[in-house]
């Protein structure tokens, strides 16, 4: 369930200086580095510093509707892989580049599944393990795919053993190879049947739901993963006041609505884990949020108070 070379992504470091002061665009005289970066090496680093890499369920897991998986919100990208004509995805391409990207790497991912091909034997052969063992790499972080082992998002429509056992293989397979799993559990892989019945993170009704999720994910993994995630993305949708042939969304309130459920969500995670977990697990638990950083097209008064502006919508 992982796309052969696909699945890694570059997590080596991410070190986000945030300054108060202006930005200037103007060129003054060269600065030497402070660090050479020629002489870079582990040894640069402190001796806990954990170097690794990552991927996501959603975008690389591939084997969609196998597995007793439930289905996810790649559902309308399936849908239009199964009724859409050339002439449609012409379109599609045309309007939505990025509906047409992630069709592309559903495509690769789930029709080709190379790792479902490579693992029918059981024997956990994972492309992702072997890459970030002979990258000499500390760590590799994942996200569970929550249809996966709830194929209906909720305890009471049963968990799915088939997804427990994969994910377990994964993480045996990471540990026997002394590479330390950190799991995400949410990145933009909401169960269709939670959007269908509530609006997914638009409810706040996600928040038991999502704390029931996470718990049986400490369960059944808890006892090897000691470093614990919670991420992800507002879907995006469009609006019907920039769009008149948008069927839903609102890109002017949602996302708001999504990241306070989110936020509650998580909260209630965390609670959980620290409360019943933590101590006999000996495990950390915490938040991964989008990161951009933006500079002025010039050095206007403009220019710069709308970077500002931007930076204050992206950290708050």
């Amino acid at each position: 369930m992982a796309c052969n070379g696909l699945c890694i992504l570059s997590l080596i470091a991410l070190v986000l200086v945030i300054s108060k002061s202006s930005v200037n665009c103007i060129e003054t005289d060269a600065v030497e580095p402070i660090i050479d970066i020629a002489s870079l090496n582990r040894n640069s680093f402190p001796p806990d510093f954990i170097f690794g890499a990552g991927s996501s369920s959603y975008q690389f897991e591939g084997a969609a509707t196998e597995g007793g998986r439930g289905p996810s919100q790649d559902i309308y990208i399936y849908i239009y892989i199964y009724t859409s004509s050339e002439r449609d995805w012409k379109r599609v391409k045309r309007k939505c580049l990025t509906c047409y990207l992630l069709y592309i790497v559903w495509l690769i991912c789930t029709i080709l599944n190379l790792y479902a091909d490579k693992t029918k034997d059981k024997s956990n052969g994972d492309e992702d393990v072997k890459t970030v063992k002979d990258m000499n790499l500390d760590s590799y972080r994942f996200s569970i795919s929550w249809s996966r082992i709830l194929p209906k998002g909720k305890l009471s429509g049963g968990i799915n053993q088939e997804g427990i056992d994969y994910y377990n293989n994964l993480i045996n397979e990471l540990v026997a190879n002394g590479i330390q799993p950190l799991v995400t559990l949410f990145h933009w892989d909401l169960p269709q049947s939670l959007e269908n019945e509530y609006g997914g993170f638009l409810s706040p009704r996600i928040v038991k739901d999502f704390q029931d999720y996470a718990e049986l994910c400490f369960k059944e993994f808890g006892d090897r993963v000691k470093y614990w995630a919670n991420g992800g993305m507002a879907p995006g949708r469009c609006s019907a006041w920039v769009n008149p042939n948008c069927t839903g969304g609102d890109s002017g309130t949602e996302p708001y609505i999504f990241t306070h459920n989110q936020l509650l969500a998580h909260a209630s995670a965390v609670c959980v884990y620290k409360t019943k977990y933590q101590v006999s697990q000996k495990g950390l638990i915490g938040i991964t949020l989008v990161a951009n950083w933006y500079l002025p097209f010039s050095n206007t008064k403009a220019d710069r108070k709308e970077t500002e502006r931007a930076i204050d919508f992206m950290f708050g």
